[in-house]
């Protein structure tokens, strides 16, 4: 009886000083962390000619992982930006306030190198750089990317007036930013937009209506019109897309003129969008706006094709950085956190789910830089300059159906790793779920995509001998491959619109798994064309077949940095 008293009294003692508020079992902050160190990411980088910017990328790779810089991205996202359509006086003014973490992040991406900068960078593998540093400052907001990629895309499309990139082409490589309208040939750096698609007809921008008149000045026209989605309105310039007497044309239209009075440009709203909250996109109206002409009349999408092919690599990378960004902080989480009596990193079915997710992210950072390396070497006229160029041709429109095509699902499953937990706001992953779907949106959806590969291989053959050249490099390394390309091969004989994504779907796989087989651990190749190439997977993550290497998969997918 009394050995009984007096463990009741210790049971009453310990429950008194015990407090409700006790934090156990809960992952620590994953912030400071290195967000480059990622295998897949430096060894991609050093192949494809870019190994000179190691030492960049990995201090790139801690400021972005620091907590200050997290913060920043935290702060663009929940103070959204703001309209103000007249200052106090009533003037028209259109212009968009941004908290100032928004700039803060701006500011770094933009002296990094991540806008316009590589134009300008003679290094070989300078594109490759920037897209790797694109993977990794892409672990913290992704809606300043949005500015910085379509100021990189501007570059080669303004090179089609000579005359207007001599004068703004130094300001758009410039690793300076500088916030605020002013006349852009006065502005130490510049950023520039574009203004594409229309309400009545989105990807289908044949069907615009924004008119284009001469002026009495060579190459100066007025526009009226409306634009239905123009991202980062405080750029400083825009490549539009207008009807000229020849036809749709291409103009540059700057914000403020070079007398310093201020272009029409008439913000009606901003979007209220499910996520890039933190950077604003606007519905802008053109009434007597002048714009100059960028290429020939009638050339319009010709002349900015070269823009929308930088932005869809932009939006395979972004992908590919949501994905391993979510990924690092599923594998976190689950390293610190118990249940049923073990780590979650330790339960053979968590394993399972991150290790797949692993293989998703190391093939999508992968093809990530091929296409980068694809670009780089197309650009410069290096080595085989044109195989590249037909390759970078077909295998980005690929990649870009495919891999921003995976990003939504990814990220929920990544989400889901970290329970309850995840859900909430205070996670950050509810933000970068939202973000996933935009990637597959932005430069044309699913669809546009699919059929424009479609189109690629009836109008340009050279784009399919590219590919195939591409996968030939793998011959003979895994016969599930070698299987996978003699069907895609003859499955292309029959390649209609209705089975578009399913062909798409295919090529991207097999490209993916072709670059894993030459390039990965046997352990990551081996599960990837056991998955994605047969039929030995489920319709989800987590559902690889048990003689998976999940070992050594996770070990280089989960360094203890991070």
């Amino acid at each position: 009886m009394a050995s009984t008293l007096e463990h009741d009294r210790q049971h009453a003692a310990a429950v008194a000083a015990a407090t409700t508020h006790d934090v156990t079992n809960q992952a620590p902050p994953l912030t400071p962390y290195d967000a480059s160190d990622d295998a897949a990411l430096l060894e991609g980088l050093r192949r494809e000619g870019a190994g000179w910017a190691e030492a960049d990328l990995r201090r790139l790779g801690t400021l972005a992982g620091s907590a200050q810089v997290q913060e920043w991205a935290e702060l663009a996202n929940r103070h959204e930006p703001e309209l103000r359509t007249h200052d106090r006086y009533g003037n028209r003014i259109d212009e968009v306030e941004f908290h100032p973490a928004w700039h803060h992040l701006m500011r770094s991406a933009v002296a990094e190198g991540l806008a316009g900068a590589p134009w300008a960078d003679e290094r070989s593998g300078a594109h490759v750089a920037r897209t790797a540093g694109g993977l990794v400052w892409g672990h913290t907001d992704a809606g300043h990317g949005c500015p910085t990629s379509m100021t990189y895309a501007a570059v080669p499309a303004l090179r089609a007036q000579p005359e207007l990139a001599a004068v703004y082409e130094p300001l758009l490589t410039s690793r300076v930013y500088e916030p605020g309208l002013r006349v852009p040939a006065e502005k130490p750096g510049l950023l520039a937009g574009m203004g594409m698609t229309e309400k009545q007809g989105g990807s289908d921008v044949r069907t615009n209506t924004t008119a284009a008149t001469p002026t009495a000045e060579p190459g100066v026209y007025t526009l009226r019109g409306h634009k239905w989605f123009t991202s980062a309105p405080m750029c400083d310039v825009f490549l539009v897309l207008a009807q000229a007497p020849g036809g749709l044309s291409c103009f540059l239209v700057p914000r403020v003129l070079p007398d310093g009075t201020r272009n029409t440009f008439r913000i009606q709203r901003l979007k209220d969008k499910l996520g890039n909250r933190s950077n604003a996109s606007s519905e802008p109206e053109f009434d007597g706006t002048v714009a100059w002409l960028v290429g020939p009349e009638g050339r319009g999408v010709r002349t900015i094709i070269e823009m929308v092919n930088c932005t869809r690599l932009d939006c395979v990378m972004m992908s590919a950085a949501l994905m391993r960004k979510t990924l690092v902080e599923a594998g976190h989480h689950a390293r610190h956190r118990s249940a049923f009596g073990a780590r979650l990193l330790d339960q053979p079915l968590m394993r399972n789910v991150l290790a797949d997710l692993a293989l998703e992210s190391e093939a999508a950072t992968t093809l990530t830089l091929r296409l980068a390396g694809a670009a780089d070497r197309a650009v410069r006229g290096e080595a085989d300059g044109a195989g590249e160029a037909a390759f970078r041709r077909i295998a980005t429109a690929v990649g870009k159906y495919w891999v921003t095509k995976r990003g939504p699902a990814f990220t929920a499953e990544a989400l889901e790793c970290l329970g309850g937990n995840g859900y909430v706001e205070d996670s950050g992953m509810p933000r970068h779920y939202r973000e996933a779907p935009l990637l597959s949106i932005w430069e044309g959806s699913g669809n546009v995509n699919a059929l424009d590969v479609l189109r690629a291989l009836g109008r340009e053959p050279g784009t399919a001998d590219a590919l195939f050249a591409e996968l030939a490099l793998a011959r003979g390394a895994d016969a599930r491959l070698d299987a996978a390309v003699a069907g895609l091969r003859k499955d292309l004989g029959q390649a209609s619109p209705v089975g578009a994504r399913r062909l798409v779907e295919r090529m991207a796989l097999t490209l993916q798994a072709s670059l894993l087989v030459r390039h990965a651990p046997p352990a990551v190749a081996d599960a990837f064309c056991a998955t994605r190439l047969t039929a030995d997977w489920g319709h989800s993550f987590g559902t690889l077949p048990d003689a998976t290497g999940f070992d050594a998969i996770l070990e280089r997918a989960l360094p203890t940095s991070v």
